[in-house]
């Protein structure tokens, strides 16, 4: 007989995201005629910029030459793009990463799902709230998450560190310690940040408990204020304690074409029962290289043509055209009477809802009465209900017509 991971039934739900595609879905059935703009979901609506093209149809038409094809490429990656990724991300900051700590991966979401099969079973893991879903459902898929309660909507072996308006969204240290440290910073879902000096607190408490930080930075390239850190790595110690997870997929456009990384420097270590220390660099290298095969060659040559000048300079007006969306969704939502969070440094607005209306409640409002979709905050955890995230992803014309049919909403 064979037998399923059980850890599979103790999942909440269905998968936020598809439970929001539903309910539009339904709608759109029911309400043919009706334009339903769509800022939920963080996916980009710019195309991928000229200069990353150019580079990718080259690459493709040197898979049509005998002399040029490739076939299966190193699973972590090549060395022309893992090369700029040190550079440009990395030591132009003051940092040193080696391009044998970096792995090229189709998704930075993947990998911080994946990190797990090279971390125990019995870790302790501790999440931010309001957080993105992965951190949660892969934890619980993996065992580590214990049963469910329904009155609390927290699962019992998950620590849950409230990141809300109440502590001006800076996570505080949790009464238990944990192993495993989720921080997702600029944050998703509420758009928030860290300064260099609170990130430091949280590096200094992951080495005095030789606990892992696992910092996903998939939103590093819309930090616009010089005291937010663009890796975790400007922090002193922090390759001591960190794994960092990056993406292109917002960053150049990437969400189609699917290319990120993950650092994992050589310093990091981790033990095993009997306190013997084991470098996780080489747990992850064994894990990619069986597990994966690797980035396409086009895909790779695309995301290495980010680093040009001109990659650089087109990728930016693009990132700009997204915050200038913030901008107007935030400075809207306060015309409007909402109390409104980041949308700063991040593309993502955290707004609180109207007094008497749950965060699901919200969501139906704003669909059936002015056809705007949104993510309600309880998806992301028990602290974000009474919240809304909106994204800076649409386009210009649909993300001014959203903000005024809000605005006009009864």
């Amino acid at each position: 007989m064979i037998n399923i991971n059980e850890n599979f039934l103790n999942l909440q739900d269905s998968y936020l995201f598809s439970t929001i595609a539903k309910k539009v879905s339904e709608f759109q059935k029911n309400n043919p005629n009706k334009k339903i703009i769509k800022l939920g979901i963080g996916d980009v609506t710019r195309p991928i910029v000229p200069e990353v093209l150019k580079a990718m149809h080259k690459a493709i038409d040197e898979l049509g030459n005998i002399e040029t094809f490739r076939g299966y490429g190193p699973e972590q990656g090549y060395d022309f793009l893992k090369n700029k990724i040190s550079e440009f991300d990395y030591a132009k900051r003051g940092v040193t990463i080696s391009p044998d700590e970096i792995f090229v991966s189709d998704g930075a979401k993947c990998d911080c799902g994946n990190i797990g099969d090279i971390l125990g079973e019995d870790n302790i893991v501790a999440i931010t709230d309001p957080v993105y879903p992965v951190y949660l459902d892969t934890n619980v898929m993996a065992g580590r998450s214990g049963k469910y309660n329904n009155k609390t909507g927290k699962y019992e072996n998950i620590i849950y560190i409230p990141a809300t308006a109440e502590n001006n969204f800076i996570p505080e240290f949790p009464n238990k310690v944990p192993d495993m440290i989720y921080l997702c910073f600029p944050n998703n879902p509420t758009g928030t940040t860290l300064s260099k000096s609170e990130l430091k607190k949280w590096v200094d408490y992951a080495k005095e408990n030789k606990a892992l930080i696992l910092f996903d930075s998939a939103y590093e390239a819309f930090i616009s204020d010089e005291d937010v850190p663009h890796t975790i790595y400007e922090i002193d110690g922090a390759k001591e304690v960190a794994i960092e997870f990056r993406s292109f997929s917002k960053t150049a456009g990437f969400t189609g074409v699917r290319c990120a990384y993950t650092v994992v420097p050589k310093e990091l270590i981790a033990y095993t029962k009997s306190g013997e220390k084991i470098e996780l660099n080489s747990l992850w290298n064994r894990r990619h290289g069986t597990k994966f095969n690797g980035v396409s060659y086009p895909v790779q040559r695309a995301a290495e043509a980010i680093y040009s000048d001109e990659g650089q300079r087109q990728i930016k007006e693009n990132i700009m055209y997204y915050m200038n969306n913030a901008k107007i969704i935030k400075e809207g939502l306060q015309d409007a009477g909402f109390t409104v969070y980041g949308g700063v440094n991040a593309p993502y607005i955290w707004l609180k809802v109207p007094e008497g209306l749950t965060s699901w409640e919200f969501f139906d409002k704003l669909l059936n009465e002015v056809n705007v979709v949104g993510t309600p905050g309880v998806g992301f955890g028990p602290s974000g209900e009474g919240y809304f995230r909106l994204t800076a992803f649409g386009t210009k014309e649909n993300t001014i017509e959203a903000i005024e049919r809000i605005k006009n909403m009864n």
